[in-house]
């Protein structure tokens, strides 16, 4: 079972549990509830909290658990309806709206109820996550000298050393700054690079998140089409001429959501058209320790091959670790790295010292490498398992790429089906999905799923997951 599924039915047996005990009154202790349920204490601990955060327990250190005492009437809402004014008054004055529109993010942040298949999840399974290399690595960095005290703004020396080896060519420790996961890094870099107003071009399909930033700090996402080999040359070079744009993101590696890998003949293409428009490529290598047992040898980062300073390198540890190791580094040189700096350091200080020290003491183990081969191995096998069942089950679902990569496959759906009825249809019958739509910055030429392999148990749940999938569309939404 998993400690989701657990921690969710303990709760609802508490919950149901409650009446028997006055306002006040104390629960049995959490080894009573252990030995009564045959759970673990973990997943007592996590039920008990559950039921706090829902106002219906009290826990106090060393004490227990009680049952909150009733909740007195809650005053009367405040009227904030003139915040809606307030957030549009400068609609007058900007040229690009700057609402956001998280949904394609919460569709992958939002863990789905207990017993539903999580095909929309973005992050490793806790079984492939690397739990104890990563609790030895914070506990032995917890005891370094000074492990607790300020570091150096742009990042410990290590860490930027070990990640500006893994870019190669000319980046050195110096050209990198330490963020807090690729989202953050991301924002400052369309921060420092584009003014509100802007065009920015993107690969079209493209991730969420980013749309989400550029239309948060008032920029104008520009698509530009990606096909299996990356984004098209010819097109890139034609958005640059007509939009003026002076930013170009772009997932080169693994991209998401199609697992394009850019190809050895457009990666220099690349590099020269941004260079001859004066512009920036924003590399987010954001899955590079997540390539697949078959990948072969992996292309270099754009970085590594950049000698003027075009490229801005984001990579992150997140997505081969787990979702609340959030440590990331930025690369670039020029101006465009002093800006970036200024705005990191207005923006979060540092990251803190103790996650980059554990960082670092992470990379540097046996079991760092051990855990990346696991993966490798586990992510192949998924993704076979997944391709299978879905050649079986679903062949009607166009797949016109199968990655070697990363933790994901982008489906099209048939011409003329409701992509949003596949996704509600999908989810009554047990599985979640990441609709298409929100990975395009203008209109889709079709009906996509994402459907991600990473984030849950084991093949056997693959392959339940696509057998549910498959009765969303022999239903009225097929």
């Amino acid at each position: 079972m998993h400690e989701r599924s657990s921690v969710s039915e303990l709760a609802e047996v508490l919950r149901a549990d409650l009446d028997r005990y006055s306002p006040g009154g104390k629960l049995p202790s959490s080894r009573a509830l252990v030995e009564r349920y045959r759970v673990s204490p973990v997943t007592v601990s996590r039920a008990l909290a559950k039921l706090a955060a829902e106002g219906l327990v009290v826990t106090r250190p060393g004490a227990g658990a009680f049952r909150a005492e009733p909740r007195t009437s809650a005053p009367a809402p405040g009227d904030t309806s003139w915040q809606e004014v307030s957030l549009s008054a400068d609609g007058a004055t900007d040229l690009v709206p700057r609402s956001v529109d998280a949904s394609g993010l919460l569709a992958t942040l939002t863990a789905p109820a207990a017993g539903v298949v999580e095909f929309n999840g973005g992050y490793l399974h806790a079984s492939l996550q690397p739990e104890r290399a990563m609790a030895a690595a914070l506990a032995r960095a917890g005891r370094r000298p000074g492990a607790w005290g300020r570091p150096p703004t742009d990042g410990i020396p290590e860490l930027r050393e070990w990640f500006a080896r893994g870019i190669g060519g000319a980046i050195t420790a110096a050209d990198v700054l330490i963020a807090s996961g690729g989202q953050s890094a991301l924002t400052t870099t369309l921060r420092a690079l584009a003014p509100p107003g802007a065009p920015v071009l993107v690969e079209s399909p493209t991730y969420p998140g980013l749309l989400a930033i550029a239309r948060a700090a008032g920029l104008r996402p520009v698509p530009v089409p990606v096909d299996r080999d990356g984004v098209r040359p010819e097109l890139l070079e034609a958005a640059f001429r007509a939009t003026g744009a002076r930013v170009f993101v772009c997932q080169p590696l693994f991209q998401n959501p199609t697992g394009a890998v850019l190809s050895a003949g457009r990666r220099p293409e690349v590099l020269r058209i941004a260079r001859a428009a004066g512009a920036f490529v924003v590399e987010d290598d954001f899955v590079r320790r997540l390539a697949h047992e078959d990948a072969g040898p992996l292309p270099r980062p754009l970085a590594a091959d950049d000698h003027d300073g075009v490229v801005v390198h984001v990579c992150s540890l997140t997505k081969a670790t787990s979702p609340s190791f959030r440590v990331c580094a930025l690369a670039a040189r020029g101006p465009a790295l002093e800006r970036l700096r200024a705005i990191q350091v207005v923006e979060n200080f540092f990251v803190p010292r103790p996650l980059q020290e554990a960082a670092t003491e992470l990379v540097g183990t046996v079991a760092w490498a051990r855990h990346l081969r696991t993966v490798a191995s586990e992510l192949k096998l998924r993704r076979d398992t997944a391709t299978a069942a879905l050649r079986l089950h679903l062949p009607q679902l166009a797949l016109p790429h199968v990655p070697s990569g990363g933790y994901h496959l982008w489906l099209r759906l048939p011409d003329g089906t409701d992509e949003t009825a596949v996704v509600a249809a999908a989810l009554r019958a047990g599985v979640a999905v990441a609709p298409g739509r929100p990975y395009f910055s203008a209109e889709p030429p079709a009906g996509h799923l994402r459907l991600s392999f990473a984030a849950v148990a084991s093949t056997a749940e693959i392959t339940e997951g696509i057998r549910r999938l498959r009765t969303a569309f022999d239903g009225p939404a097929g």
